[in-house]
Parts: C-alpha cells; structure tokens; sequence
C-alpha cells in the first residue's frame, strides 16, 4: 500500500513510499514505513494521502482558522489547567514580610 506525504512543512513532502503497517498510536492513526536510509519510522496518517478528506475543512473552504473538535479539545483541556492551578493555589502558604 503506496502513500504519498501530504503534509505541507514536511521536508519529504510530495515523496511516495511503500507502507509497512496503519496503526494507532497517542490516540492517532499512523502509518509505519522504512524511510531512505532503511529505518522503520512512522508518521501521522493525516499527513498523507490516506487520510480521509475532513468534511469541516471542505465546507469551511478557508473560512476558519480551528476546527471545532480541536477547539472543543482545547476547551477542556484550558479547564483542566485552571483546576490544577486552583488547587495548587489553596495549597500554598503566603509568606510574610519580615518586621
């Protein structure tokens, strides 16, 4: 199964290779394939072409900067540092000036 690298800052970008294996790995597909010098490496499915199209990006045609899975992932993730520093927060003693 040939792909092709999509990804537009990716130095390898518009190269074909040969896939060894698709898998998922930190919660994102991948694909494994011997680069140049004949090491097993990976990347992101999304940066080739065998990522399927996103629908969002089609209709939204340029018109927005952030897609709203990656906004909504955002969100909570903004949460859950807030609630971190909260309670690191009440956990810290003030320091008072010496008199």
């Amino acid at each position: 199964m040939r792909f092709r690298i999509t990804h537009p800052f990716h130095p390898l970008c518009g190269r074909e290779f040969e896939g060894i294996a698709f898998f998922t790995a930190f919660r994102e597909g991948r694909v494994s394939y011997h680069d140049d010098k004949g090491r097993l490496v990976s990347m992101p499915i999304s940066w080739t072409d065998r990522s399927g199209v996103d629908p969002f990006v089609v209709v939204a045609n340029g018109r927005a900067r952030f897609r709203p899975a990656d906004l909504l992932e955002l969100s909570r993730m903004l949460k859950d540092l807030r609630r971190s520093a909260t309670s690191a927060a009440g956990s810290v003693k003030g320091i008072a000036p010496h008199t």
